[in-house]
């Protein structure tokens, strides 16, 4: 340097440029200039590069170049345990978070909300708790958005009730619950099934002086319709287009009523309802409209044209649009796009009903994929959905045409013990198939059905 001798003033200026311009080798080298010049580097110079490291997905080196520091600060604690929550590493965030603690340091509100996010992305909720009492314990501050972490986190276990205890705790601690707070708490109640508690949440707000918003009618207008209240979610839905702002623009609150629609079986009701969104969402009503048209016509290739034009320019169909594709893709014969197609429609939070499920399964059982169309119902019965006579006929006639009796009855078997009354169609497959079972006939197990007290029972002599 010309043989003149930097300080540390001069040193932290050139590393905060070689780091801004991510320089990180050439920060290296003027750490390691400093060395031999029998210079110390501060804490500043250290954060400085370990903020730089960090930033670059380097938090290994940064942890090492902490190791060499002589006094860590607040910031450095604070740097290295978000880049470790950035990472999703919460054993090394944990770690760091300890030794922070230890030291006499207080993470700061982000880092610390950091932490507890990443918490109870792992479940443990009762962890992060503990990661904000010891936060406040020691003087440090808890804002709105590290309980609303906290809360997300209870609900998203299902502990939707817990959630509101928190909410409760923060204001008697002096801080105050925004909207967020309460469409987090009223999400999860609508999650839980307690949609009498998220409506009376939904009354507290205006009673708290807390002005609903969008993601507020769009949760309750949602969780409402998916849950069958569909009389309350017309009603939300009207306190939102009489609101200032509206729905703004979003068609989800409107997608919401035609999925709640749907899931009660009511299609012409669903279908009314999208015609008349046309004066708000011309664009979108047309496209679904044409969708509809073309698997109606037998034109499924048009229709999936359409689809793939819609979700390129942003679009968001509605579950109807899903479902006559899905439809119009079985009969066809195209499991795979059917199968993906689904797949879409669970992402975008439709779940399907079991009509929808039995098309796909009646496609698998087509092409002689039993095994395939049995792993279907077991996820449908996995996410609640009640399989009926549409789910067990068409695998029960499958098995008899491959001549896997044997198979068929346990099948029909379980059909009837869930009280699913077999139609003519599979009585018909079971008695085919059981006339050319000759050699299981001659065994020791002989079939029989016979009614008893109202239902049907299988006995071997």
């Amino acid at each position: 340097m010309n043989g003149v001798s930097g300080d540390d003033y001069t040193f932290g200026i050139l590393m905060k440029g070689l780091c801004l311009t991510n320089r990180i080798g050439d920060a290296f080298k003027l750490l390691q200039v400093m060395k031999s010049r029998g210079k110390t580097p501060n804490t500043v110079i250290y954060n400085t590069m370990i903020h730089a490291l960090c930033k670059n997905g380097k938090v290994g080196r940064a942890r090492s170049l902490m190791n060499e520091m002589v006094e860590p600060s607040d910031v450095t604690f604070n740097v290295l345990i978000s880049a470790y929550c950035q990472e999703e590493n919460l054993v090394q965030a944990l770690v760091l978070l300890e030794k922070s603690f230890s030291m006499g340091f207080v993470p700061d509100v982000v880092t610390a909300t950091k932490v507890v996010g990443i918490l109870c992305k792992a479940g443990r909720v009762t962890e992060g708790v503990e990661v904000l009492e010891r936060v406040e314990s020691m003087g440090g501050v808890v804002d709105v958005v590290a309980y609303n972490t906290l809360i997300k986190g209870f609900c998203m276990l299902g502990k939707a009730k817990v959630g509101h205890r928190v909410l409760k705790d923060m204001e008697i601690k002096g801080c105050l619950p925004n909207v967020d707070t309460y469409n987090i708490l009223a999400s999860g109640y609508c999650d839980s099934g307690m949609l009498d508690s998220a409506i009376d949440l939904f009354n507290d707000m205006k009673t708290d002086g807390i002005n609903w918003n969008f993601m507020t009618y769009d949760t309750l207008i949602r969780g409402l319709c998916s849950g069958g209240r569909m009389e309350d979610g017309f009603k939300i839905l009207e306190l939102m287009e009489e609101s200032r702002g509206g729905a703004g623009g979003r068609i989800s609150p409107y997608n919401s009523i035609i999925y709640g629609l749907y899931k009660k079986n009511q299609f012409e009701e669903a279908l009314e309802f999208l015609t008349k969104m046309e004066k708000l969402f011309p664009r979108a009503v047309d496209r679904s409209l044409r969708i509809l048209g073309f698997c109606n016509e037998g034109s499924i290739g048009d229709a999936k044209r359409v689809y793939d034009q819609m979700i390129k320019e942003g679009g968001v169909p509605s579950v109807l649009v899903y479902v006559c594709l899905i439809h119009g893709f079985c009969q066809d014969g195209n499991v795979r796009e059917a199968f993906e197609l689904i797949n879409e429609m669970v992402d975008h939070g439709y779940f399907p009903t079991a009509p929808t499920f039995n098309a796909l399964i009646s496609a698998f059982c087509g092409q002689g994929k039993v095994g395939s169309a049995l792993k279907l119902m077991e996820d449908m019965v996995g996410r609640g959905c009640l399989p009926d006579m549409g789910s067990y006929s068409p695998m029960v006639d499958a098995l008899c045409n491959k001549g896997d009796f044997q198979k068929a009855v346990r099948l029909f078997l379980q059909m009837v013990e869930k009280d699913i009354l077999p139609d003519y169609s599979t009585w018909n497959s079971m008695l085919l198939c059981l006339t050319q079972e000759t050699v299981w006939l001659e065994g020791d197990n002989l079939f029989h059905l016979q009614l008893q007290d109202g239902k049907y029972g299988a006995f071997g002599e």
